[in-house]
């Protein structure tokens, strides 16, 4: 068995710039890491390790210029590349399945922007299995902002908070507590296997509970849970699995993978949990093992709420724990940093956007700078990762080395 072993952390929606089909998703100008560091002044954005991995290189591959305020002189010790997305959305599922070398060549099916946008006989099967008597909500929100408007009626009456986004999904908060946990998470699996029956293609139902007193405020707990379909064809994730390794999924990648492939699922909210938890994978991850991160914040907390410095603090934080991932890593180690889309938090509204990627590596052994180039798919991540783990050919995607 190979002694290299691979870690790849998602920032997710960390975007670097408006991909070539951007204005089909009405997003043509958007730019996530452009943006923040705009925001920031005095003092600029200091990301100085992600720098040093190549993050600076790989947007000017893009926009021929470093983001506002950067010092073009770090030294640089990764290799970097700048991805764009073939799938046809610019969502969790999609962007993830196409790291791991599966891209979404199919339509996903989305919920008009319409009052009432869930199909009456989806919802009275969900009551019939379920028990549930009514829902609320039933549109198209955002996850805090529905929450202030539905939260003190669902208390009051029991009834489940139904909506989406614009990705595709069906979302159903519930109070924590007084609906229950467990109760919640058995709705959800009941709405994921009505519509896993209908003609829809709906990527995820997620359970969002919620806590807080009758008149609020009310705040999402980290006991978030996605059930999603699985990917079309066999992952990175289940291709190093086969042979017989670890892959340990911290966050929420066993739910985005529909629990194929991870032969290790770790569970933690937060990202001071989540790297406390990559960092302790990285002592139990055997021979030709992958470790797999969803950052989840800069997507969920910042970016879907449009908060442009917040999201910026985030990534200096981020950034600040770097030397300590890179001083745990031995030789025969690959490190991968890259995100699955975009969420540019100075855009309109509150959706993802349509952005290419960085894709940044470092190994201790394999010190030379390089520049990869622009890639024309995701997929060429996880055929790098496969080709360094010694596992064969994935269906998409060229190796960057």
């Amino acid at each position: 068995m190979t002694k290299r072993r691979a870690i790849l952390l998602v920032l997710d929606s960390f975007g670097i710039g408006a991909a070539p089909d951007a204005a089909n998703f009405g997003d043509e100008g958007a730019d996530t890491l452009g943006h923040i560091a705009a925001a920031f002044t005095k003092p600029p954005l200091h990301l100085p390790n992600l720098q040093g991995l190549g993050l600076g290189h790989a947007y000017q591959l893009l926009h021929g210029k470093f983001p506002a305020g950067w010092n073009c002189d770090l030294p640089l010790i990764g290799a970097y590349a700048a991805a764009r997305s073939m799938s046809t959305g610019k969502d969790t599922s999609s962007g993830h399945w196409e790291i791991a070398g599966v891209p979404v060549r199919f339509d996903w099916s989305y919920f008009p922007k319409q009052p009432d946008c869930f199909p009456p006989p989806l919802l009275d099967e969900i009551f019939r299995r379920s028990g549930i008597k009514s829902s609320l909500g039933n549109c198209h929100a955002s996850g805090i902002e529905i929450l202030d408007r539905l939260g003190a009626e669902h208390l009051r009456t029991g009834a489940p908070i139904f909506y989406t986004s614009a990705d595709s999904v069906f979302q159903i908060a519930c109070h924590e507590e007084t609906f229950g946990l467990n109760r919640l998470f058995e709705l959800c699996k009941t709405a994921h296997a009505v519509l896993d029956e209908s003609d829809l293609k709906v990527a995820r139902v997620i359970a969002r509970p919620f806590t807080g007193p009758p008149g609020g405020p009310f705040q999402r707990t980290g006991n978030r849970h996605d059930y999603a379909v699985p990917p079309p064809a066999p992952t990175l994730l289940q291709r190093v699995s086969e042979a017989g390794r670890d892959v340990i999924g911290i966050g929420k990648i066993a739910d985005i993978y529909a629990h194929t492939g991870v032969t290790e699922e770790v569970r933690a909210s937060g990202h001071d949990a989540l790297w406390r938890e990559t960092l302790a994978a990285l002592d139990r991850c055997g021979d030709g093992g992958l470790v797999m991160t969803n950052f989840v914040d800069f997507d969920a907390v910042f970016g879907h709420r449009r908060d442009a410095i917040g999201y910026g603090q985030a990534l200096e934080e981020f950034d600040a724990r770097l030397p300590e991932l890179l001083g745990k890593l031995r030789d025969g180690d690959l490190l991968c940093l890259t995100a699955d889309h975009g969420n540019d938090p100075t855009w309109t509204g509150a959706d993802h956007t349509r952005e290419q990627v960085p894709v940044l590596f470092f190994s201790p052994n394999h010190p030379a700078t390089q520049n990869l180039g622009r890639r024309e798919t995701f997929a060429d991540t996880g055929q790098t990762l496969a080709k360094w783990l010694g596992i064969p050919a994935l269906g998409d995607g060229v190796s960057m080395f």
